[in-house]
């Protein structure tokens, strides 16, 4: 279980349609980039074929990759967990002291995390920091700028898409 990966039902779902992607379109479209490449004929001084290959290596590792993160994910819905403390799936409102500003993340496997999303990895230091807090709780998070205070505002636990 250590190796295990915890990831949201909508994340695995993600490394799966992607992994489904590269099986079926990606990968058939490059060894026919290869093929033709390589009816041009001397491979020493064919870029198109050099590229191609290269793309193989990187589909390859890629697949490598999500069936490898596939098999060791935890999925964990948190629509179905309850907890008044912040754990993974949470999604938490906090409030930042200095400046009463409120900020929304949602905690989800390393996978997932997308900023701009408000989705931030369980191994984050933000999402460390909140771990096993509940409302009203403070959180500290340690930057190389200088500590950052919130308040814990709100826990929930919902579909995370």
């Amino acid at each position: 279980m250590s190796d295990s990966s915890p990831i949201t039902p909508a994340g695995l779902q993600k490394l799966k349609d992607e992994l489904k992607r590269i099986l079926e379109h990606d990968r058939p479209k490059n060894v026919a980039e290869i093929e033709e490449a390589r009816a041009h004929g001397d491979l020493k001084e064919n870029a198109e074929y050099h590229a191609a290959k290269e793309m193989q290596g990187k589909l390859d590792g890629r697949m490598k990759y999500l069936r490898y993160k596939i098999n060791k994910s935890q999925v964990i819905d948190p629509e179905k967990t309850k907890s008044d403390k912040i754990i993974f799936g949470a999604t938490v409102t906090l409030e930042d002291v200095d400046n009463e500003v409120e900020v929304v993340y949602k905690l989800v496997g390393e996978d997932e995390s997308n900023a701009d999303e408000g989705k931030i990895s369980i191994t984050a230091p933000i999402a460390r920091a909140m771990l096993g807090k509940g409302e009203g709780d403070e959180v500290i998070v340690r930057l190389p700028k200088g500590d950052r205070e919130y308040e814990v505002i709100k826990i929930e636990y919902k579909a995370i898409d």
